[in-house]
């Protein structure tokens, strides 16, 4: 029997927003969502892609059917408000009957529905039923690293005024060569940073590090949602992501990097941006923790 374990919504929300070059909901065996909630509910509102879960007449949740839920990498379920795994609801018994089917831990949302859908209404949807071709062209918003403060995606997002706007996005930071914001190139009132360095093993991020960390640190602490991009937000902005992790959290590079791979499983800073993150992690620590030539680097 898999492992049942509670998850914030935060961490839904990640799972719904992964991408390689199309959505990862396309994926027939990448996430089973299951809302557990009364079917009226469901039918009402529920969170996108979620299948709701039918009970037989002795009150036993059966398994959704077309899921062949033993396949799934990720399963999580919800129901209304379930915070805890003591609570008597049912999110914690359809869990447990995912439990027996699932080769990986189910996770329960916390707080529910009501939670998820109040702090992401812009995940809520009455649509049932995608082709695959609909769910490829989901729009995807950036990650979120630090819940309802910190976020991190590509160039293509931040051009999107709904994301921002859905996001409440007020800063942002653009780590680009080519590709600088202007304030009249996005709409909105956002306070910009352009960092301009390449994507290149032998481009400097490290000298930017500093300011990079304060510049999000000082904007965070007033409660701005800040969001970091780079052209295919996967090198540039995960190397300063991580290099704020270890400043403002005091994460060493390994720490910061697990963290990281939650959060953006694909993110892949350069070989010369994690050498430059491990002069970060002696600036920072004062020692050099993390041995980067570990073959999960």
């Amino acid at each position: 029997m898999a492992e049942i374990m509670i998850c914030e919504p935060f961490e839904l929300y990640n799972l719904l927003n992964q991408c390689s070059c199309v959505s990862r909901l396309a994926e027939i065996n990448y996430l089973c969502l299951i809302d557990a909630r009364e079917t009226q509910d469901y039918i009402m509102s529920h969170i996108i892609t979620a299948k709701n879960v039918k009970m037989d007449s002795e009150g036993t949740f059966l398994l959704p059917e077309a899921v062949e839920v033993d396949s799934m990498q990720h399963v999580v379920v919800y129901d209304s408000n379930t915070s805890c795994l003591q609570e008597e609801g049912r999110a914690v018994e359809c869990a447990e009957a995912l439990a027996k089917a699932s080769l990986h831990p189910v996770h329960i949302v916390r707080g529910g529905f009501h939670r998820f859908s109040a702090l992401y209404p812009f995940l809520r949807t009455e649509k049932i039923l995608y082709t695959i071709m609909e769910l490829e062209n989901l729009k995807m918003y950036p990650v979120e690293i630090i819940a309802g403060l910190l976020y991190l995606g590509d160039q293509k997002q931040v051009r999107d005024s709904s994301i921002l706007k859905h996001l409440k996005i007020s800063t942002i930071i653009s780590i680009s060569q080519n590709d600088t914001l202007e304030s009249g190139s996005i709409k909105g009132n956002q306070t910009i940073l352009n960092i301009p360095v390449a994507d290149s093993v032998v481009s400097d991020l490290y000298s930017s590090f500093e300011r990079i960390c304060s510049f999000i640190g000082s904007h965070i602490n007033m409660g701005s949602h800040v969001l970091i991009v780079s052209r295919q937000g996967r090198s540039r902005c995960s190397a300063v992501t991580i290099a704020f992790l270890m400043h403002h959290l005091k994460y060493t590079l390994q720490e910061a990097w697990k963290y990281m791979l939650k959060c953006k499983p694909n993110m892949r800073p350069n070989t010369g941006f994690l050498q430059q993150l491990s002069d970060w992690e002696l600036h920072t620590m004062g020692t050099k923790v993390t041995d980067i030539s570990e073959p999960k680097f």
